[in-house]
């Protein structure tokens, strides 16, 4: 057998090559550019305090938003289910996108399909796309429950779902039988995980009332001694394994309210299949029995906490993404209190373990500033994480963080939980801001680190900061999303994550005596 290398350039030595500089070069002639002194000249400008305040003083534009919209999040959810086929009521071109974006971050395939909204179903409504979609989708695909949600031009032209659905029953389409969760999720409103929430809430609310199960909580042999899981709008797979082996190491049973976990962590067998694993549908409406639920997305859940605790009548714990020791602390004693179980001593072990870890590398982080961006739950952990390793939160941004949770505001928890540390006291909430007022503050307020997702990467670059890749999306590296973040294991990774980063750094500008091999 041959050994013959096969020379394949990435697209990183490919267009610099001397062809690919000419054409870039050839094309100026129409694109009527600035000269390259313009150019940088205002690179230059847009590094400076004076365009700083220019920057936050804007207005009518957005520039680079940490979140996405509803639909996507909604796909999420839906593939959290067993056998469930998302249906997107909208363009192609915006189900290309949900699609991408989520495979390009789990690099796994998305299998979502569309109703392929053009011109016509613009002006004459989209009923006729979405009753032919379904046909075609359940004949091709073969789900046991389709999952339905919008996109702006639907929401726009004033698409009426349900109607559309029971149409699509008279024409005999899809059977009396056949269950069609659907959600109304407005792409010009909310974020990624306002749409993931309308559609969990829309799939556990429906299953339950088509059901005819009366919820009575803690009752029934089936469902009874069993706990409620949500996990929320979750980027990393290994954070339902972590789950899972906390509940199990309490040897109480549960029920994972949304597990899209094996649609994004699947083997590669030789042969591709739609579905992988999901919540049972029949789980569903015996979940409405169960001890009590657990949410650890309190921000991002408000929809489906309110239902379980308000239809289903049963105990709920909420509480944002369960990050360090406190909140893992929490997550054990929300636990033990729902069930009436001990705190397993593997765990306890665990934990000590995990405090030694952080006592080994607390030198090389204590009083490093960070910058922040994420989602609400995301960031409450992370400020914690933060503020008991002795990190600095400096810039943190929040697009989508104007929601609330009890009538207590993300902005208000955040900054009450920075107030309670003396390593908060530099911090300030940008709510709503995006990532170039972000790139503002990291080039005239400059920090050591930079936490956050794929699309902080250019900011952090500008201004010289290593980014420590946490949240959604993470495009440009590979396997995070299988690590967990959450419990003692999650502590360890995100730690060593992060004190690695530093070393890193250190060798990076070492001083040309010393790589540090003693400590």
């Amino acid at each position: 057998m041959s050994k013959e290398k096969l020379d394949i350039p990435d697209y990183n030595s490919l267009f610099a090559e001397e062809r690919y500089v000419q054409q870039r070069a050839n094309k100026k002639q129409f694109e009527a550019p600035c000269s390259e002194q313009d150019t940088a000249e205002a690179l230059a400008y847009s590094k400076s305090a004076e365009y700083m305040e220019k920057n936050f003083d804007r207005k009518a534009v957005v520039i680079n938003p940490h979140k996405a919209c509803q639909p996507l999040g909604s796909v999420m959810a839906a593939l959290g289910f067993e056998k469930t086929l998302p249906f997107v009521h909208g363009s192609q071109g915006c189900n290309s996108y949900f699609r991408s974006h989520l495979s390009r971050h789990f690099k796994e395939p998305t299998p979502a399909v569309s109703s392929s909204m053009t011109e016509d179903a613009a002006v004459f409504g989209g009923m006729n796309n979405l009753i032919d979609g379904l046909e075609n989708s359940i004949a091709l695909y073969k789900p046991e429950m389709v999952a339905l949600c919008t996109t702006c031009m639907a929401e726009v032209i004033g698409d009426d779902l349900s109607s559309f659905i029971g149409n699509a029953r008279i024409k005999g389409v899809i059977t009396e039988e056949f269950p069609v969760a659907f959600c109304n999720t407005p792409s010009f409103v909310g974020s990624h995980i306002t749409g993931y929430d309308s559609m969990l809430k829309g799939i556990l609310s429906y299953l339950y009332e088509r059901s005819g199960i009366k919820a009575s909580p803690g009752s029934g042999t089936e469902s009874g001694e069993k706990l409620n899981v949500m996990l929320g709008f979750e980027p990393y797979t290994g954070n339902f394994a972590e789950i899972r082996k906390i509940l199990e190491a309490f040897d109480t049973q549960y029920t994972i309210l949304g597990d899209h976990s094996g649609n994004y962590d699947s083997p590669a067998t030789g042969e591709y299949e739609y579905y992988y694993g999901g919540t049972k549908l029949a789980d569903v409406p015996l979940a409405a029995n169960a001890l009590g639920s657990l949410s650890l997305q309190k921000y991002t859940l408000k929809k489906t906490q309110d239902f379980i605790s308000g239809t289903w009548n049963q105990p709920i714990t909420a509480m944002s993404t369960p990050l360090g020791i406190t909140g893992t602390d929490k997550l054990l004693e929300a636990v033990s209190e729902l069930t009436g179980l001990p705190v397993p001593a593997s765990l306890t072990e665990e934990r000590g373990r995990v405090v030694d870890a952080l006592t080994d590398s607390h030198p090389y982080l204590h009083g490093k500033r960070v910058a922040l961006v994420g989602d609400p739950d995301l960031l409450i952990g992370l400020i914690g994480f933060c503020l008991e390793v002795g990190m600095e939160p400096v810039h943190i941004v929040c697009s989508n963080g104007d929601v609330d949770f009890n009538d207590v505001k993300f902005k208000d928890e955040a900054q009450a939980l920075l107030d309670s540390s003396p390593y908060g006291s530099e911090a300030t909430l940008y709510i709503g801001n995006d990532l170039w007022h972000m790139r503002s503050l990291l080039l005239n307020d400059p920090v050591d680190l930079a936490i956050g997702s794929s699309h902080l990467k250019f900011a952090a670059k500008d201004a010289g900061v290593p980014l420590i890749r946490v949240g959604f999306p993470i495009l440009d590296r590979h396997h995070m999303h299988r690590y967990p973040i959450i419990g003692y294991q999650g502590t360890l990774n995100l730690l060593s994550l992060i004190v690695n980063t530093v070393l890193d750094e250190l060798d990076r500008n070492h001083s040309g005596f010393n790589y540090d091999l003693v400590r």
